[in-house]
Order: C-alpha cells, then structure tokens, then sequence
C-alpha cells in the first residue's frame, strides 16, 4: 500500500472529523517522523505539544513496557501500588495537596469545572444553580458539550445546542474586563490558558497572570490554569505560569505527561478544593492505572533530567530571531514563547497557509495550520541548534517557492 491508498482507507471507513496534511506516518523518533514510502520529516507539531520528549524516547519505551509486563489496569475499585507513588511524586513536584488522575485533556478541564462548582456550593457558599465560572474569547479547552459551550469558535459549538449555562465569556488578556466579571459574588473561577494555543499561539502581556492571581485572591475566586499545551517546560519554563511566579488553585496537566505514549492528564489542587468531592462522586475507569503513573514519572523525569526547558527557551529564541529577521511577505507575524511558537500567514496570489504546509511537507518539515491563516510551530523540545536551523531553512525555502511567482 501506498500513501494514497491509507487515505483513501481512512476516508472510507473513518468519520471525517479531521483534515489533515497527505502525509501517512509509520515510525517515530526523537524529532524525526518517517512516512510509509520512508521519507524523513522534521516534526513542528509534537502531536500538539504532547510529545516534548521525542518520538519513542527510549527510557519511556523501557517504563512501559516493564509495567505493561506487570499489571496495566486494575480500575480504581482496588488500590494499585503505583498510583500513590505517581499521585506523592506530582504533588511534591508542582506543590499540592492532592492529585486526581484522568485520561485526556478535555476529562481533566471537566474535572476542574466539577471541582470549582462544588468548591463554590460548599465553601464559598454560592446559592445553588447559581455558580458561575469565567472564561476568555478565543479558547480551546476541549471538545465535550459543555466545553464548546464556552468557546468562541463556531467551528467548534455550532450544531450542539442546547449548551452548558453557567459560563460568562470575557476578552483574553484584559484585566479591567476581568475584575468587573470576578466581581459577582457568584463567580467561582476563572478558567484560562496561560497562552492561547490553539487560538494561534497568542501570549499574554508581561504582568497578565501576576494580575490574575492578584484579582482571583481579592475576590476569593479560584484561578484554574488549563496548561495540558503549555505546561512540562513548552514555554520555557516546567509550567508558563512560572514565567510569572504564578501558583494556580487549580492545575489541569495533560499531554506531555506521557511524552505522547499514553493518554494521561490529571488535575492538581488543595485539600480544601479537592476533598469536596467524594467517593462516588467523579471518577474514571482508566483514570489512575498503574501503566500510566509509570509511564508519567519517568516522563517527567526526562524533562527534568535533560534540562529541556532550558532547552526550549534557548532554541525558541533563536527560532523567533531567524523567522523575524526573514524577509518574505507571507509573514505578517512571529510570536510565541518557549518552543510554543507561531507564524501568521498574508494570503497572496491565492496561496494560504495551508499551501505553506503542503510545501514545508515537500521539503521535509511538517507543521499545521490553525484558523485558517497561522503556523505552529512546535517541534520536540529535545531539538539540538544544528537541527533547529536545518529546519527553519527548509521552511524559508518553502515560502520562497512562492515568492518567484509574485
């Protein structure tokens, strides 16, 4: 089989809830990507930032392999011996009470609105039905009922009404607008990316989750920070909000915790938001199995070990640099933080984004459009400066194919 024939396989008996780039990939490995005619890629999107850590990393390999040997899943109607030390280990690390496990990112955002309701009922005492969570224009939580219910993006809520109540939408990065909404003594949180990611990669001003923070607290409000994209060191930092020295109520991690072997999230808090949910009350049948506590330790523990946050803040930096000092009329903008990085697209002649990426492909770069008219890039943060600049040529020269029919 070739290319075309797995496309036209998926496109047969897949639902079409995806349009993705005509590449068929077979195999992985730290940055790189082979396709099944084996041509090797450069891959700028990491599975959208889970997997930081490359392509079957090998000590990940190793993790899961031995623990799927021992014992992968037991439900959480039994105690496992490997939870609490996962559970004892993310707790010491991000500085919490308590853990809660999950499995994808969009469970982990639900979890952390189930808490901030029951923390608003039972201890700030919001009258029932009455608790209200604030969010920000221009989000991507998730894809559930109640989470398209807060986004701004009729591609993402438009047929799946009726929707969620209880949310009130305000503009990102704008503070004045977030006071007046924290205001309401019905509010019980504040739900926001450090950065928009899959909004387009847009990074808040210096200051804007200090004052966050600052205005949470004033009102007795919990700050919930949704870092599944930004967080295990994306931005530069192990968390983005610690460019700010920033501690949320409540952490929403996912993605990268497995290094993109395994679905893992999980929700980080305090024993007084935490212990408002009871036996019985939430939970998951894969939420917490041993197969993925193994493989979530010894994911973070790369990071730590290979210093890749450093890693990222230094080739963002020079991705930034390069990208910004190109001179081509396709590129409007280049903004970012980290190895969370994103180019804004000028359509000329007909030629979008999209025709980027179809071209970048051709010269061995793979990356993805978002709304219509920007790039991310996010490669593995375990790239080297060497291959960083192989890349970003490959790129200049895909938007140059362009140029000499202007």
């Amino acid at each position: 089989m070739h290319t075309n024939d797995f496309i036209t396989r998926e496109l047969n008996y897949g639902a079409h809830n995806y349009h993705p780039l005509p590449v068929v990939l077979e195999k992985g490995l730290g940055i790189y990507v082979w396709d099944v005619e084996g041509k090797k890629y450069f891959d700028f999107l990491s599975s959208y930032s889970a997997v930081n850590q490359g392509h079957c990393h090998p000590r990940l390999v190793k993790a899961m392999t031995e623990q799927a040997g021992k014992l992968a899943l037991t439900s959480r109607a039994f105690y496992n011996n490997k939870l609490g030390e996962w559970e004892e280990y993310m707790n010491r690390n991000f500085g919490y009470d308590k853990m809660l496990p999950m499995n994808s990112g969009a469970e982990g955002v639900e979890t952390a609105l189930k808490l901030a309701r029951k923390w608003g009922y039972k201890v700030k005492g919001i009258p029932k039905d009455k608790a209200e969570i604030v969010v920000c224009n221009g989000n991507f939580h998730g894809r559930t009922i109640t989470i398209v219910s807060m986004s701004s993006d009729p591609d993402a809520y438009e047929g799946y009404s009726p929707y969620t109540p209880g949310f009130v939408k305000i503009p990102y990065n704008d503070t004045e607008a977030l006071a007046s909404a924290l205001s309401n003594p019905n509010t019980a949180a504040f739900l926001a990316e450090p950065i928009q990611a899959e909004a387009g990669v847009y990074v808040p001003e210096d200051g804007y989750l200090a004052k966050v923070r600052q205005l949470c607290t004033e009102n007795n409000v919990l700050f919930i920070a949704d870092e599944i994209q930004t967080g295990i060191a994306r931005t530069g930092e192990m968390l983005a909000v610690h460019h700010e020295k920033v501690r949320p109520d409540i952490l929403i991690l996912g993605k990268a915790i497995s290094g993109g072997m395994y679905p893992i999230s999980c929700v980080l808090a305090d024993n007084e938001i935490m212990l408002t949910i009871k036996p019985g009350e939430h939970g998951s049948t894969y939420g917490g199995n041993p197969l993925a506590a193994a493989i979530a330790i010894e994911a973070l523990e790369i990071v730590k070990d290979e210093k890749l946050a450093l890693n990222a803040q230094l080739m963002g930096e020079i991705f930034r640099d390069e990208m910004k000092a190109f001179q081509s009329p396709f590129v409007k903008e280049v903004r970012g933080k980290g190895l969370l990085n994103a180019i804004s697209i000028k359509a000329i002649n007909g030629k979008t984004a999209w025709d980027v990426c179809l071209e970048m492909k051709e010269n061995g770069v793979l990356a993805k459009p978002t709304h219509g008219d920007i790039i991310r890039f996010t490669p593995p943060l375990t790239i080297n400066k060497e291959q960083l600049m192989d890349a970003i040529e490959r790129i200049k020269k895909s938007m140059n194919v362009f140029e000499s029919s202007l």
